[in-house]
């Protein structure tokens, strides 16, 4: 499980808008975000900097958003 989908609906963002910024497709994200695709490791990090979170938080290791 991780919180990629919680995270993008939080700022009101489309999966559209997330995945051209982090310059993935649609679809990648839509997986990742359902948990039905591991998040490569590179990527992981990038999201965590894209939302201005941690992997652990991300990745439901630590129950606190903040850095």
């Amino acid at each position: 499980m991780n919180r990629l989908k919680e995270l993008r609906k939080r700022r009101n963002f489309t999966q559209q808008k997330v995945s051209m910024d982090l310059d993935i497709s649609r679809e990648s994200l839509s997986h990742y975000e359902t948990g039905r695709d591991n998040i490569p490791n590179d990527l992981l990090i990038r999201f965590a900097k894209y939302y201005n979170t941690t992997t652990d938080y991300i990745l439901c290791v630590d129950k606190y958003e903040e850095k």
